[in-house]
């Protein structure tokens, strides 16, 4: 057992050197049996050199030194308060310094955990990122959770985020913006479930919408109203066209080969010219622009094909936009209906389309579903899918852009006989 030695007063204490020049000094301090303060020559000339305490002590079979901190930030009266409370552990049959290093992995691990929602959102987005087909769709995504979600969950330790949290999020734009509230929800139930497997936080996700915030919140059904796009009446189409034909911005040419081909207007800013081939007039649309993840095929008629020819070949995008290399922005396409006194939207006229197919023609609805790259669902339209049917989809746009060209099907009427056009007579 240690010799307890008198105890030395604070004055005494700081008077305490090392004993030569490469010669340190160990002097025990008195008041708890082994503290001792061990003093280290200087290295930079000085006096002084490094002072601190230690607690020699045996622990079970093996003799340990246990640091106790610098001298003077650890005062004497400090340094005989942790050896007593080290003995104490010793006597517990503790060891303190595998008590210190389980403490400091607690510490780490739950340093680790007390990551906020913002710094696991941002991972979230990294991984959606390399799935979404476009930046506009990250920056949405981005958008959304900096606007609606950041305000309420931002700074919060990810493992803290209860119920309470979401549905004060929630509620301001339930009613008024539910289709917003809906996707932002959910974008958060993503990015807690991210924090769950990633070992973060346990439990119940607190956004999951069945059994949970369904009980708070009155249904999608009740609440959201249907926005359809606005689209151009079928009787309509040919004075419009006329009015369009006028117009030689790159915007209008975008519109008038969303019209001709039936496609989603982003489809058309973004048709590169490694997908068009002149001589076949087929436009391929790789799988990862296509909504529904597979490549699409569609047929060109002949005021399509001379539309891409008139275009000047300024980047890999037929429709090049003002900036280098980019294509033309949404915004150009989607003002030139109202230019021309419309309010109606780009993505409207494939309405526009798919109601003159059900109205004017008899062409199979698997064959009307199929050029506007609806996803099958069922056996029928799938076996119709398989073969994309590239011929008799050719027909109906031929039909189509006779239509819109000249207000009526192409019938040759001739002594009140009537030609049928998609099998209707």
């Amino acid at each position: 057992m240690p010799k307890v030695a008198r105890p030395l007063t604070d004055a005494a204490v700081r008077k305490l050197r090392h004993k030569g020049p490469k010669t340190p000094g160990t002097y025990s301090v008195g008041g708890v049996a082994g503290l001792q303060l061990v003093c280290k020559p200087p290295a930079d000339g000085s006096d002084i050199g490094p002072r601190s305490w230690v607690l020699r002590v045996k622990v079970g079979d093996r003799r340990r030194d246990i640091g106790l901190g610098p001298y003077p930030e650890v005062s004497l009266s400090e340094a005989r308060e942790r050896a007593k409370q080290d003995k104490e552990l010793i006597r517990q049959g503790v060891d303190p310094l595998e008590h210190r290093k389980a403490l400091r992995s607690a510490l780490a691990a739950n340093q680790a955990k007390a990551v906020t929602f913002a710094e696991v959102a941002r991972e979230y987005i990294d991984k959606k990122a390399a799935e979404f087909k476009t930046l506009k769709q990250v920056q949405k995504l981005t958008g959304q959770l900096e606007t609606y979600a950041y305000p309420f969950l931002d700074n919060l330790v990810i493992s803290d985020i209860e119920r309470a949290h979401i549905v004060k999020m929630l509620e301001p734009i339930w009613i008024s913006r539910h289709e917003t509230a809906s996707r932002v929800r959910l974008s958060v139930e993503r990015v807690l479930d991210l924090a769950g497997v990633k070992g973060l936080r346990s439990g119940d996700n607190p956004a999951r919408w069945k059994g949970n915030l369904e009980l708070s919140f009155p249904a999608a059904k009740k609440v959201a109203k249907v926005k359809h796009y606005n689209s151009l009446p079928v009787d309509q189409m040919t004075a419009f066209w006329k009015d369009l034909a006028d117009l030689q911005t790159v915007g209008a040419s975008v519109l008038k080969f969303t019209i001709l081909t039936a496609c989603r207007p982003g489809e058309a800013r973004d048709v590169r010219w490694t997908e068009i081939d002149l001589e076949s007039k087929i436009w391929t649309i790789p799988a990862e622009r296509m909504k529904g993840g597979k490549a699409h095929k569609i047929p060109l008629t002949a005021s399509a094909v001379k539309l891409v020819e008139a275009q000047p070949r300024l980047s890999e995008y037929v429709f090049a936009g003002p900036r280098k290399g980019r294509p033309i922005t949404d915004v150009a396409v989607s003002k030139v209906p109202k230019l021309l006194g419309h309010d109606v939207t780009a993505h409207g006229f494939r309405s526009t389309f798919r109601t003159w197919a059900q109205e004017y023609t008899s062409y199979a609805e698997e064959i009307c579903e199929l050029a506007l790259a609806h996803v099958n669902s069922d056996a029928t339209r799938a076996a119709y899918a398989r073969g994309e049917l590239v011929d008799k989809r050719r027909l109906l746009m031929s039909d189509w852009e006779h239509f819109i060209l000249n207000g009526h099907l192409n019938h040759e009427v001739d002594g009140g006989k009537i030609v049928a056009i998609g099998g209707r007579s």
